[in-house]
């Protein structure tokens, strides 16, 4: 991660509790993946419990002449960002609303290098401040297809929103961090530090973008919240930020030659090769085919729309045999969960991981409604379903219903443990007694496995030659302090000598029986 932030991890299983912890969000528009510059810049600061606190956006020039970037995705423009304040202009307002909390972001080591990158060509020295990264976290907490911030957005039941606008999207992932530390119960790993930031003199104007949120999705933005992962390959911060923005431009069903251009030379500028574009752009068209195919029926709008899409990503040979083969069957399965407990975010995940249909509002086409214990009976929109025909259900009836797997905790990684020594079967003529049975939670330690020819010690009293070899080496000192007395005493040297070798050959003779014994 950049020097700017440190990387504080968010994990089920973390050692310290979040308690009143202040997050505050942040999200930058760029004018490309890397390198670049900001063009906007927000940040939402919230308590734990999801209060907040205070906001802030701009539009940011980056300098005379410097182009916006993907307009098509961020929807800014040259002319908005004449009239915008300088990034050192707004730099002391943004660490304002920063100091004392941790930073979140989605893919936050792209926010971090944009960050620390801007701030070098400032000249401002930022000390390295706590941050978590709302992706990462996410992977550990939910099972899902993808963990686009749109995706983990509808698992945790946030309706829609101006994606790629810095505001909107900072709101939102304020909103899955707060989910995932109340709801999801996770902790920090490591008990965050606060520098204390550099102040600088608050910005004179500022030039907040108005958000707009959409009118509603194509059937390609919910066809792009179900591609899995893995269907895009090796994971990173550049092309987690390059899946991010192919995603949300394919979400309107349309992308031109020139946008598709664009999408490649900032992704070709972020160091990303011709072949990682290919297998990205290969992996979302196929995983679209086979979405669009698992009811049976592909229409002619699908065909017409995938067969577009392919041609700009140069990937046509992935639809190679595809026609359309009739109107929409009815029978797609589109679930609406209503309430915002860690059920409900649980099977939004599993809708969304079973490639069924994760609807944010109700329709007609709403097929089941699932409502959580919290959600009040006088909630209009269980009436309204039970008249647009949608099966009204309860959150643990709806995953019996749609044939969903049982919600699995995540887990930290097993640490290996070898097999208990099976307990000796007990006769058949005695019972087995309650206080005798082992229950699930509980397993015996296994014993180390014993090495071929090692034989356990056996304890046992002091044998026959352990005492033998202690007397000799007993017999052999003896031996040696009268040979001293006598040669002081005036004896001949050869027999003092003769007495002195016995007893150094006693001593040494009795040490070697006593070690062996």
């Amino acid at each position: 991660m950049a020097a700017t932030v440190e990387n504080l991890a968010l994990i089920p299983d973390g050692r310290f509790a979040v308690g009143t912890t202040e997050f505050t969000a942040i999200d930058f528009e760029t004018t490309g993946l890397h390198p670049g510059h900001v063009v906007e810049v927000a940040a939402v600061r919230v308590r734990a419990d999801g209060t907040v606190l205070r906001e802030f956006s701009t539009l940011v020039n980056p300098g005379p002449g410097v182009d916006p970037g993907p307009a098509h995705v961020h929807r800014i423009t040259r002319r908005e960002l004449d009239g915008a304040p300088y990034l050192g202009e707004v730099l002391g307002d943004f660490l304002d609303v920063c100091q004392g909390s941790v930073l979140v972001g989605h893919n936050l080591p792209f926010e971090a290098r944009f960050l620390d990158g801007e701030s070098g060509r400032l000249g401002a020295r930022i000390p390295a401040m706590p941050g978590v990264c709302t992706l990462a976290a996410a992977r550990r907490a939910l099972r899902l297809p993808n963990y686009r911030l749109a995706t983990v957005a509808e698992a945790i039941g946030v309706g829609e929103f101006a994606a790629h606008t810095a505001l909107a999207d900072a709101y939102v992932c304020a909103r899955i961090v707060t989910t995932l530390v109340n709801t999801h119960g996770l902790r920090f790993a490591d008990r965050p530090v606060f520098p204390e930031l550099p102040r600088f003199a608050p910005a004179a104007r500022l030039s907040p973008r108005r958000v707009m949120v959409p009118s509603g999705g194509t059937w390609m933005a919910d066809f792009v919240d179900r591609v899995p992962e893995a269907a895009f390959g090796a994971t990173g911060s550049v092309q987690d930020a390059y899946v991010e923005l192919l995603g949300n431009a394919l979400a309107d069903r349309h992308i031109s030659d020139a946008e598709a251009r664009a999408l490649g030379a900032a992704a070709s500028a972020a160091g990303m090769t011709d072949a990682d574009l290919h297998r990205v752009h290969t992996g979302f068209v196929k995983a679209m085919r086979e979405l669009a195919e698992s009811d049976g029926v592909i229409t002619a709008e699908e065909e017409r729309d995938l067969r577009a899409v392919a041609a700009a990503l140069r990937v046509p040979e992935t639809l190679h045999g595809l026609r359309a083969t009739g109107t929409s069957s009815g029978t797609r399965r589109r679930v609406l969960v209503l309430g915002d407990g860690l059920a409900e975010d649980d099977l939004r995940a599993a809708v969304l991981d079973a490639g069924l249909q994760l609807a944010k509002k109700l329709t007609a086409s709403v097929t089941h409604l699932a409502v959580g214990s919290g959600v009040p009976a006088a909630e209009p929109r269980i009436a309204r379903a039970g008249e647009l025909g949608a099966k009204v259900l309860e959150v643990a009836e709806a995953r019996e219903v749609l044939g969903l797997a049982p919600r699995q905790a995540p887990a930290p990684a097993p640490i290996p443990v070898p097999p208990p020594i099976p307990a000796p079967a007990a006769p058949a003529h005695r019972p087995v007694y309650a206080t005798e049975q082992r229950t699930a939670a509980f397993v015996p330690y296994a014993q180390p496995p014993v090495p071929h020819g090692y034989r356990p010690p056996v304890p046992s009293t002091p044998s026959v030659m352990l005492w033998g070899g202690r007397a000799l080496m007993g017999f052999g000192l003896l031996l040696m302090f009268i040979t001293v007395v006598a040669l002081f005493g005036g004896a001949g040297l050869a027999a003092g000598i003769f007495v002195g070798v016995l007893g150094v050959g006693g001593l040494l003779g009795g040490w070697q029986i006593a070690v062996r014994a």
